[in-house]
C-alpha cells in the first residue's frame, strides 16, 4: 500500500526517445529563428552566419553541462536541485526561481506573440481573446498526462522542422533555377562589403553599435529553451541513453536550420534589403510577385500562400514555445516544492501524475498577460520580452557554474561520469566569459537597463531566500 502511495505521488516517466528528440529540437527552434534573424542581419549582414555557429557552439556547451548533470542523477527540478545539492541552498533556490519567472514572462510574451499572427487572419480579433482562447487550451492540454504534451510538442516541432528544410530545399530550388530573379546569387555573401561589413564591432551614423559581437547579443537570445531537454530528465524513458541521443543530435539541427537556412537567405537577398521589423523568410518570398499557378480553376498568387504559411509556422512555433513554457514552469515549481524552497502543495499530482497546483498558479500569474493584452495591446510584447532578457543570461551562467561544483564534488568522490561533457572545465571557463562579453554588450547596444536590473533582481532572490528561511526555522 505504501509503495502504491509512493509511486502515486512521482511523476510518470511517459516520455519516450522520440519525444525527447522533438523537445530539444524544438527548444532550439524557436520564433527566434523565423522573426529575430532580422535584427541580426541590419546590425551584421552576412557574419551573422558565423555568429549563429559561434552561439549555437555556447548552447552546445552548456546544454552538455546540464546533460551530465541529468544523466547522473535524473529528478526533477532540473539545474535547481544540482545547485541546490552542490552549489548551496541559496543557489538551488534563486537558479530555480529565476527560471520559473523567466519562462513566466516568457509565457506572456509568446501569448501576446500569438495574438498577433491570429490578428494576421483575422484583424478584427482582440489580442487578449485569441491569448485567452489558447491560454485555456495549453494549460487544458498540460493538465493530462506528461505523454499528451510530449505528443502535442512533438507534432508542433514536426511542422517547425519540415518548414524549415522546405524552405532551404525551395531556396535552394530558386538559386539553382534561377528562379529567384537576379539579385539572386551566392555572391551577396561577399559582394557588399564582404562577408563582415560591418566589422566585429563599429559605430553606426547614429552613434550606435553594430557588427557581428553587436548582433551576437540579438543571436545568443534565439537559443533561449535549449536547456528544456534537462527538465524533462525525471519523466524521461531511459534517460541514460535518450538525453545524451538529444543533446549531441542539436549541434548539428543548429547548423542545418540556422546556418543552413542563413545561407539560403542571404544568398537569396542581398542583406540591405532585410530590415529588422518583418521576418527576413517573409520578405525574401514577398519579393517573388510574378510566380502564380492555376489550382482548380484559380489563379493563385505565390507570395500570398508563402504569407499565409509563413504566419502558420511562426504561430505554430509560439505555441511550441508556450506549451513548453507551462510544461517546464510547472516541473520547476514541482521541483522547488520538493526542496522545501516553495510550498508543499505545489508537489501534489493528480491522476494524470501532473503537478496541478504548480500548472495551475503559474497559468494564474500568466493570465496577467491577458489584462495587459487588453490595456495596453500597442506595447504589451516589447514590455514583456525587455524584461526576460536579464533572467535568461542568470539562467544560463547559473547552470555553467552549477556543473562546475557538480564536477568538483563529483572528482573528490571518484565517481565516474555517465555523459561527460566536452572539454570541461574549458567549456566552462569560455562559456562563462562569453556571457559576461554578452553583458558587456548588452550594456553597450541599447539594453543597458537590462543589465543595470540584474544585481536588483539578485537581490530581491536574496531578501526572499531570506523570509523563506526564516519561516522555515520557526516552524
Amino acid at each position: 500500500m505504501e509503495t502504491n502511495s509512493s509511486e502515486k505521488n512521482k511523476l510518470k516517466r511517459g516520455l519516450s526517445n522520440r519525444h525527447i528528440q522533438l523537445i530539444a529540437l524544438g527548444g532550439a527552434i524557436g520564433t527566434g529563428l523565423f522573426l529575430g534573424i532580422g535584427q541580426a542581419a541590419v546590425l551584421a549582414g552576412p557574419s551573422v552566419i558565423l555568429g549563429y555557429a559561434i552561439a549555437g557552439m555556447i548552447a552546445f556547451f552548456i546544454m552538455r553541462q546540464l546533460g551530465e548533470m541529468v544523466v547522473q542523477e535524473p529528478v526533477s527540478g532540473s539545474f535547481s536541485y544540482f545547485a541546490n545539492k552542490y552549489w548551496g541552498s541559496f543557489a538551488g533556490y534563486a537558479s530555480g526561481w529565476n527560471y520559473w519567472v523567466l519562462y513566466l514572462l516568457v509565457s506572456m510574451a509568446e501569448l501576446t506573440a500569438i495574438g498577433h499572427y491570429v490578428q494576421f487572419w483575422w484583424p478584427e480579433i482582440p489580442l487578449w481573446v485569441s491569448s485567452l482562447f489558447f491560454f485555456v487550451v495549453i494549460n487544458a492540454l498540460n493538465l493530462a498526462s506528461v505523454k499528451v504534451y510530449g505528443e502535442t510538442e512533438f507534432w508542433f516541432s514536426i511542422i517547425k522542422v519540415v518548414a524549415i528544410i522546405a524552405m532551404i530545399l525551395f531556396g535552394t530550388y530558386l538559386l539553382i533555377s534561377g528562379n529567384g530573379g537576379e539579385q539572386a546569387s551566392v555572391n551577396n555573401l561577399t559582394n557588399d562589403g564582404g562577408f563582415f561589413p560591418k566589422g566585429w564591432l563599429s559605430t553606426s551614423a547614429e552613434g550606435s553599435y553594430q557588427g557581428l559581437l553587436a548582433a551576437l547579443v540579438m543571436i545568443m537570445f534565439s537559443f533561449g529553451g535549449l536547456e528544456l531537454v534537462g527538465i524533462t530528465a525525471a519523466e524521461a524513458e531511459n534517460p541514460e541513453k535518450n538525453i545524451p541521443k538529444a543533446t549531441n543530435q542539436v549541434l548539428w539541427r543548429i547548423l542545418i536550420f540556422y546556418i543552413g537556412s542563413l545561407l539560403i537567405l542571404f544568398s537569396l537577398m542581398p542583406w540591405r534589403h532585410i530590415t529588422s521589423e518583418t521576418s527576413p523568410f517573409v520578405e525574401v518570398f514577398a519579393s517573388l510577385k510574378g510566380m502564380q499557378f492555376e489550382l482548380f480553376g484559380s489563379t493563385y498568387y505565390f507570395t500570398n500562400i508563402i504569407a499565409n504559411i509563413l504566419n502558420l509556422i511562426v504561430l505554430t512555433a509560439a505555441l511550441s514555445v508556450y506549451n513548453s513554457c507551462v510544461y517546464s514552469n510547472s516541473r520547476m515549481l514541482f521541483g522547488l516544492a520538493e526542496q522545501g524552497n516553495a510550498p508543499k502543495f505545489l508537489t501534489k499530482l493528480n491522476n494524470n501524475h501532473s503537478p496541478i497546483y504548480a500548472i495551475l498558479v503559474s497559468a494564474g500569474l500568466v493570465a496577467l498577460c491577458i489584462v495587459i493584452n487588453k490595456i495596453m495591446p500597442e506595447k504589451a510584447l516589447e514590455v514583456l520580452m525587455s524584461l526576460v532578457v536579464s533572467s535568461l543570461v542568470i539562467n544560463w551562467i547559473m547552470i555553467s557554474l552549477t556543473h562546475i561544483f557538480f564536477k568538483n564534488k563529483l572528482n573528490q568522490r571518484k565517481e565516474t561520469a555517465k555523459f561527460p561533457t566536452i572539454l570541461y572545465p574549458i567549456s566552462n571557463y569560455f562559456a562563462l566569459l562569453f556571457l559576461l562579453g554578452v553583458l558587456v554588450m548588452m550594456w553597450f547596444t541599447g539594453l543597458k537597463i537590462s543589465v543595470e536590473l540584474i544585481p536588483i533582481w539578485l537581490i530581491l532572490l536574496y531578501i526572499s531566500y531570506r523570509l523563506v528561511q526564516r519561516n522555515k526555522s520557526r516552524q
